[in-house]
């Protein structure tokens, strides 16, 4: 059946639908969700004939009159017309939802009350973005994110992409994929992506990196001296993921226990000697270094504490004869030093006087000889 628009037209003499026409590039749209679509538009008719209305509508078209968008209140804060009514007819879309997906027709009418609608129109399809991701890795794979959407972007873009909704800055900055290669242990967590110039992200995808156990040490408890009779608990702890579940304690070559915890009650002298532990998860294995355990017997730790005592003991005489002797040794400089100053003082007074003229042993001021 020929378009209603087509069959008007051949209805007024001299008229060929080929002076008629109404152009759209690119025919299908593919938007970001909350983007601006622009649709690029022109159109020609014939000579003689003046626009009168010009206005976008939407499908499907059934025989009844085209809406204008303009005037629809789900449109009208959004759509603006960009064109003129001589040939552009290019329009503009904010703020696209789901709800916008339909196909959009160009029409206008002329002073002549010829109507024309440009048919097929523009294809509108919205979409959103999602990381696409494997959910488990090995430390050590080669791993590929990929920012997909339901179909190809129309216009050119550039990707953005965040983990732990910090940006990323890679070698393949501004790529719909993320290549890490070898992945690590540091790079777990949680993975989004978005269009440069765009606020719309992508949900968060979890990047779980698996790796076998490391740092793996043996933590004591009590950690000093340990005596005969106590309770102690060696505790094996490592970093792995997933968590290890699996450990076994050996001590000397022998093993002697297992679980993370290995506890002794009542320890002994016999217990004394090297540990170690072994964690281990579906990807490996683990050894800690050796820690050494000294149980002392009662008797033994009341010799080291007499033994203690005594040379505490020791100590503290010590210190006080040398302050004794210090202070001796003070007080004996200072006072002869200063008694032979005196006399060497008096002696050269006397030298003087000798010099002058004799010195009379118990006279008085006024006797001469």
């Amino acid at each position: 059946m020929a378009p209603l628009s087509v069959i008007f037209l051949l209805m007024i003499h001299g008229v060929s639908s080929g002076d008629w026409g109404v152009s759209y590039s690119p025919s299908r749209i593919c938007a970001l969700k909350d983007s601006t679509v622009i649709m690029r538009c022109t159109y020609t008719y014939p000579t003689g004939h003046q626009i009168k209305k010009a206005f976008w509508s939407k499908g499907p078209v059934r025989g009844e009159e085209p809406p204008d968008l303009s005037n629809d209140p789900e449109y009208s804060q959004r759509l603006q017309y960009l064109g003129d009514k001589q040939q552009n007819c290019t329009v503009r879309l904010s703020h696209v939802t789901l709800k916008d997906e339909h196909e959009y027709y160009f029409r206008f009418i002329t002073d002549k009350d010829v109507k024309w609608i440009g048919k097929p129109g523009v294809t509108l399809t919205v979409t959103d973005l999602q990381v696409e991701s494997p959910e488990r890795v090995t430390e050590g794979d080669s791993v590929t994110l990929t920012c997909k959407s339901s179909c190809a972007l129309t216009d050119r873009a550039t990707f953005i992409w965040y983990r732990n909704s910090l940006k990323i800055l890679t070698e393949s900055n501004f790529s719909n994929k993320l290549s890490l290669n070898p992945v690590r242990r540091e790079d777990s967590g949680r993975y989004s992506c978005a269009v440069d110039g765009h606020t719309r992200i992508s949900t968060e995808v979890q990047l779980n990196v698996m790796y076998p156990p490391q740092n793996t040490f043996v933590g004591v408890s009590p950690c000093c001296e340990i005596e005969e009779g106590d309770s102690v608990t060696l505790n094996c702890i490592s970093d792995s993921n997933p968590p290890a579940l699996n450990f076994s304690w050996i001590k000397g070559g022998t093993t002697v226990g297992s679980g993370r915890i290995l506890n002794i009650s009542k320890i002994s002298s016999d217990d004394s000697g090297e540990y170690k532990c072994k964690s281990i998860n579906e990807h490996g294995e683990k050894y800690s270094d050796t820690v050494t355990l000294n149980v002392m017997s009662t008797g033994c730790l009341e010799i080291l504490y007499a033994s203690i005592g005594v040379v505490c003991g020791a100590a503290v005489i010590i210190t006080m004869v040398l302050i004794w002797v210090s202070k001796w040794m003070k007080k004996r400089n200072y006072t002869p030093t200063s008694q032979m100053s005196q006399s060497r003082n008096h002696y050269d007074k006397r030298e003087a006087c000798d010099d002058d003229q004799p010195v009379y042993e118990n006279a008085t001021p006024n006797m001469r000889p």
